[in-house]
């Protein structure tokens, strides 16, 4: 039976029915804690981090970006699903045989979506986490509208990434959460640009990311981080993802030949592939208003919109005067994708010469 407490954080001046709520939901290969934000009687959005994240870590920037509220929360309710352990203050999971696999994490968020019972949900991942969500899209096609994924896995580990998975996961067996895996994994999550230097120092959203590093289980981490090691490759499978699917990737991202490939292989349904510019894996956090408008685009075609009720000075860009029919179309949606560049900032101005 689930048990229900208050989650930590609680955005201001949300109404009362946008306050966080935590669940711990006991599946078959153990218990899943499930943040859940938002009104229950709108349309599901689940959510799955990457490696040693939660929803703090991962989607907090995108979700509470005013603009994005009212695009996201408007139309759906949030359902934060956290890896097994993964949750502030938990304790360290019983390895009896073996550790659980990615297809076990995968049948979890079944069951998840059954206690809630949620018919098909729509599905925001983030690297191993959009790995899981693509698996759980191929094997239960039914429970699936859409796929939003966030520097998408989609192989089995390169050698490069074997070995770098190989150094963590001995970190983290025989030392715990160092200082030397906080920086391997920030370089997972950002670019060097935020990640800082002798020069630079490093921005708000690594130190934040750093602190709550510290928070997690190294034991539990280590588990996840084994069913990542072992991912099965889905090239093979991907010609037969059914759903709607949308993929963000930063040009600096380490998993940014992974993004190209998923796309590259998906079959004949709706595809988008968003590259960010000067930007690492977490695109949530690193630079979250450069989704926002493929976002528009790509919920337009579910029949979403963005309201103007969270934020009066917001005008929506879904007008029909502003729509580009171009950008969503059949022939950049389709088999021969069209891939959408966002600029960092403005072009400086031209000066002119007297």
């Amino acid at each position: 039976m689930a048990m229900a407490h208050s989650g930590d954080s609680v955005a201001v001046d949300m109404p009362l029915h946008l306050i966080e709520k935590e669940h711990i939901i006991s599946t078959g290969h153990g218990p899943v804690s499930v943040t859940v934000y938002g009104d229950q009687e709108k349309p599901p959005l689940i959510t799955y981090p990457d490696l040693a994240l939660t929803h703090t870590s991962c989607f907090r920037g995108l979700f509470f970006c005013p603009e994005s509220a009212s695009l996201l929360l408007h139309n759906f309710c949030i359902y934060h699903i956290t890896p097994p352990g993964h949750e502030l203050g938990a304790a360290s999971i019983d390895i009896d045989d073996s550790v659980p696999s990615a297809e076990e994490y995968c049948d979890q968020i079944l069951e998840v979506l059954n206690h809630f019972r949620l018919g098909s949900v729509m599905c925001m991942g983030v690297m191993a986490g959009a790995h899981i969500l693509t698996m759980f899209a191929l094997k239960y096609s039914e429970r699936v509208t859409g796929l939003i994924l966030v520097s998408p896995l989609c192989r089995a580990p390169s050698w490069n990434e074997w070995l770098y998975n190989k150094l963590m996961s001995k970190l983290l067996y025989y030392y715990g959460m160092t200082d030397l895996l906080k920086e391997l994994l920030l370089h997972r999550y950002f670019s060097k640009g935020v990640c800082g230097s002798l020069d630079v120092p490093e921005s708000d959203i690594v130190r934040s990311c750093r602190k709550l590093l510290d928070e997690r289980n190294s034991t539990n981490v280590w588990q996840y981080l084994q069913a990542i090691s072992r991912r099965p490759d889905l090239t093979e499978d991907l010609k037969n993802l059914e759903c709607r699917t949308i993929i963000f990737v930063g040009d600096s991202s380490p998993f940014h030949s992974e993004a190209l490939h998923m796309t590259a292989n998906l079959g004949t349904k709706c595809c988008a592939l968003v590259e960010v510019q000067a930007c690492g894996s977490i695109v949530t956090e690193e630079q979250p208003h450069s989704m926002l408008i493929p976002l528009e685009y790509f919920l337009k075609e579910f029949g979403m919109y963005r309201s103007c009720w969270f934020n009066t000075g917001l005008r929506t860009c879904l007008g029909p005067t502003c729509i580009n029919p171009q950008l969503l179309s059949p022939k950049s949606m389709g088999v021969k994708l069209r891939r959408i560049k966002t600029r960092v900032s403005p072009p400086p101005p031209r000066t002119h010469q007297s």
